[in-house]
């Protein structure tokens, strides 16, 4: 099951509507910063674009800081937002944002630096998320295939849930039913049985996980929460 995610600062990128003049403007002051760590000054900046006055590179920034690209500071200087300066979160990785697209009539492509969908957008408990590399293929038909590396997080399993379980030192990726005596681990997988679990007093049964997604080199799956294999 693909995911389709909209950007968290979706209404930055309604504010982005630059000219491509504005995303060239942008992009020299962005490639600048970048290559420097410094602005450039006015005097680049209209050479760079032929200028013949100061007051041309002062239109084109206010015009950026109106559609939310660059920031007045306090002290009333000009700077990237946030949003969109990578040098200003050198933790930060995923998948950039590089424009927008139109999803009605045919509009002009406006592309643009909005930002990334990072795996802390993709998945909101990422400081409790872990993954396993799946072993066997009992749970195919829920998309789930050898190889792929299962995200597995730190939570509650309700009945149906897939989940990973541990007993007698073996694991099992699998939709997991609570039973009076124990539990019932059930494959997405016709050609394999039920698990049927009831450990003794002196045995223990562990829930290592609740599955969330996987990932193969096909991209990224975020589970929708139904108990049925998709």
């Amino acid at each position: 099951m693909h995911i389709f995610l909209t950007h968290p600062n979706a209404n930055i990128m309604d504010n982005s509507q630059l000219t491509r003049k504005q995303k060239q403007f942008f992009d020299f002051i962005v490639s600048y910063k970048k290559e420097h760590d410094i602005w450039p000054t006015y005097r680049e900046i209209a050479d760079e674009f032929g200028f013949k006055s100061p007051n041309s590179v002062t239109q084109n920034l206010q015009a950026l800081v109106k559609k939310g690209c660059l920031i007045k500071t306090d002290e009333e200087e000009y700077d990237i937002a946030p949003e969109f300066d990578e040098s200003a979160r050198p933790n930060s990785s995923g998948i950039p944002v590089r424009g927008l697209i139109a999803a009605g009539y045919l509009q002009e492509a406006v592309e643009a630096n909005l930002g990334s969908i990072t795996l802390d957008f993709l998945f909101p408990n990422l400081d409790r998320l872990y993954a396993l590399r799946v072993s066997g293929s009992s749970m195919k038909d829920a998309n789930i295939d050898d190889g792929d590396f299962v995200l597995l997080i730190d939570d509650d399993i309700q009945n149906g849930d897939i989940g990973a379980v541990l007993y007698n030192g073996e694991t099992s990726l699998k939709q997991i039913y609570y039973g009076q005596n124990g539990l019932q681990l059930k494959p997405a997988n016709k050609a394999y049985r039920d698990i049927v679990i009831e450990p003794d007093v002196f045995e223990e049964v562990r829930v290592l996980g609740k599955y969330v997604g996987h990932v193969n080199r096909s991209g990224i799956y975020k589970h929708d929460g139904s108990k049925k294999p998709h």
